[in-house]
């Protein structure tokens, strides 16, 4: 049956977007687009009626309405105030399956993030009474979060639109008995990150922030100053003036934690997540933890399984949440790499795949047994990027004779080394890896592969980012390109608490290609 016009209410003969131009003319199309969305009309339906992309959608419903919504309706009925059986999270991925719809909280701010993450960084980082501060405000999810907890709220957003969103989802009153003694009402404003005069030095105990990707989601019509309308250099530039004055308002000793992911073109990874790190330590914090959300909407099955094994790329499913610190006294400084490859290694074949293996991993979240980690990594690595013939990995331990170069091949695999890693092994491992991808460059054959397996560590009190700075060792490497950043989780547990600190349990693999 053919579609009925929201406009005319008359059945269309035959697609929908060809009636509303013949009978209602072109500047009736985005009404009619928006009438449907308002009757709850999915986005890939309305896609298909009027012949528009998920982009052009979101364009016309962000002009119509000043703010990027998935959903057209005012916050729903309260029918609990809190997650249940929630547990705060005790290692360094968070994985939240269900978005969570507690209070207010609701899925109407597109790209908003999930309440369990404010909530579980408010309960670790704060205290009753303590200022929390979120500059890229949004939905109002940190703020109601605040509310709920009994923290004060500062909430700043350079929309109208999305302060006003935000206005109407703290608009309630939590039981006492959640919110502790005293039920604090955020302080709610337009405001912009970059420029937070209006705060004193020093005042903030908390910050939890989620900022636009560089242009991934548009989250206003074109208002000055809006992140989320510039491309990946102009928003590093802006987010650098936002690190500096996150550390100004910051108390000594305030944490500041920022969710942000990576973006891709041209079937390669942008690393907006390891820039944007990059700018907050440059500006003075340390970091504190390195947490790993994974995303839960990427499809990897069917069309995208095919897609992505065919061209070569995988599906974006992680970003990184950060939880950086303001240093009381003590100096900031992360460990210098050294010059000279000082890790003993030697590099060796290992054999082909085996035709017979299973399915591919197709998001750049790769969860494995436990006791299958080691074997399922290197028969994705050798599956997708080694083709038919053997590969070489180095192997740790005693040096011996480099392999013949008769014969190229197109994978070469650096695992992360079996033994405890400190600041000044690590920077002797940083070269080693530097010396093995110009190394690589004899054995393998033109668009070979590089990877280059990381993980995170502890050195006392300090946390080595790893993946960031193996990531700014091999930048300067010109004849590699990075490909994909990939990580690796191990699917046991549970976890149990390790004290004040998050068990690390993450590994990252960086993909480099062999530029032609």
């Amino acid at each position: 049956m053919n579609p009925r016009c929201p406009l005319c209410d008359r059945r269309a003969e035959g697609p929908l977007r060809p009636h509303v131009l013949r009978v209602h003319g072109e500047e009736a199309l985005p009404r009619a687009i928006l009438a449907d969305k308002e009757r709850g009309v999915p986005d890939p339906e309305i896609g298909e009626r009027y012949g528009i992309s998920f982009n052009a959608l979101q364009k016309i419903i962000t002009e119509a309405y000043g703010v990027n919504v998935s959903q057209l309706r005012h916050p729903r009925p309260i029918r609990r105030w809190a997650p249940p059986s929630f547990r705060e999270e005790v290692t360094t991925v968070w994985s939240f399956k269900q978005r969570g719809a507690w209070a207010t909280h609701d899925g109407r701010y597109r790209g908003n993030w999930s309440p369990y993450i404010p909530r579980n960084l408010i309960l670790k980082y704060s205290q009753p009474g303590d200022v929390v501060l979120d500059y890229f405000v949004g939905g109002g999810t940190t703020a109601v979060e605040a509310k709920l907890l009994g923290r004060r709220c500062i909430a700043r957003d350079i929309n109208p639109a999305a302060v006003q969103m935000t206005l109407e989802n703290i608009h309630f009153s939590p039981p006492r008995s959640l919110a502790g003694e005293t039920v604090y009402e955020p302080e709610v404003r337009v405001g912009d990150a970059r420029d937070l005069s209006d705060i004193p030095s020093a005042s903030i105990d908390l910050i939890c922030a989620h900022p636009p990707y560089a242009g991934i989601i548009p989250y206003s019509p074109k208002i000055p100053g809006d992140l989320s309308g510039l491309d990946v250099p102009d928003f590093l530039t802006e987010m650098r003036k936002v690190a500096r004055e996150s550390w100004r308002v910051l108390k000594p000793g305030g944490k500041c934690a920022i969710l942000i992911g990576d973006a891709r073109k041209s079937k390669h990874v942008i690393p907006i997540g390891f820039q944007v790190i990059r700018l907050f330590l440059d500006a003075g914090f340390v970091l504190h933890e390195l947490v790993i959300k994974r995303q839960h909407n990427c499809k990897t099955t069917g069309f995208w399984y095919t897609r992505s094994v065919c061209h070569g790329f995988l599906l974006l499913a992680h970003e990184y949440l950060p939880v950086f610190e303001k240093p009381v006294s003590r100096s900031v400084s992360g460990p210098e790499l050294s010059e000279t490859p000082a890790v003993p290694y030697r590099l060796g074949w290992k054999g082909a795949p085996e035709t017979s293996e299973g399915a591919l991993e197709t998001t750049t979240v790769w969860v494995f047994p436990g006791d299958r980690l080691e074997s399922e990594v290197r028969r994705n690595l050798r599956r997708r990027f080694g083709g038919p013939g053997p590969y070489l990995e180095v192997e740790y331990g005693g040096e011996g004779p480099s392999p013949g170069t008769g014969i190229p091949t197109n994978l070469l695999f650096i695992p992360w080394p079996p033994f405890p890693m400190t600041k000044w092994t690590f920077r002797q491992y940083c070269a080693t890896v530097v010396h093995l991808a110009r190394q690589g460059l004899t054995y393998l054959a033109p668009g070979g592969v590089l990877a280059v397996e990381a993980m995170d560590f502890r050195d006392g009190e300090d946390l080595i980012p790893a993946g960031l700075l193996l990531y700014e060792a091999l930048r300067a490497q010109c004849a590699w390109a990075l490909k994909e950043i990939v990580i690796v989780v191990p699917e046991s547990g549970p976890f149990a608490w390790p004290g004040n600190r998050l068990e690390i349990i993450h590994r990252y693999l960086l993909i480099y290609i062999l530029r032609p």
